[in-house]
């Protein structure tokens, strides 16, 4: 019995290792991120610097019947308050201020003389409207938050 020579099946070459694709994945997924960061920390700082270019008009409105009245109004401009104080001032009574910078708004105060009588403040900015009344001797009215 002889036996038989028979061609057999080549030998498959080995498989080449699979390369790991979550560090390419995690890799990409990091850069957007980080791109995306940059992008709104851009986004904003913009909005920032627009926002302190800004200027608007801040209107106070003093009204009423009261004789002797003292008006206190303070404005924010490019990080700077600046106050001013009137006394004995007739009514109605009318200022716009100009300010800019991050920081924007003021405070008006308005207080009745021994006279008493009614007082009606009033301050208009940026499309905010505040708004208060006081009545009396001594009496206070105070218009903020603006």
């Amino acid at each position: 019995m002889s036996q038989q020579q028979g061609w057999s099946a080549p030998v498959p070459p080995p498989q080449p290792k699979k390369r790991r694709k979550w560090p390419w994945v995690l890799l990409v997924v990091f850069l957007l991120m980080a791109g995306g960061c940059v992008a709104l920390i851009a986004g904003v700082a913009n909005e920032v610097d627009k926002e302190t270019k800004r200027e608007i008009t801040v209107t106070y409105e003093v009204t009423g019947n009261a004789k002797d009245v003292t008006i206190t109004y303070s404005t924010y401009s490019d990080g700077d308050l600046s106050q001013n104080q009137l006394s004995d001032v007739e009514l109605p009574w009318r200022k716009e201020e100009k300010t800019k910078g991050f920081v924007k708004g003021g405070t008006l105060a308005v207080t009745t003389g021994a006279s008493g009588g009614k007082v009606r403040c009033k301050v208009t900015a940026d499309g905010t409207t505040r708004t208060g009344t006081a009545s009396g001797k001594f009496a206070t009215d105070t218009c903020d938050g603006f």
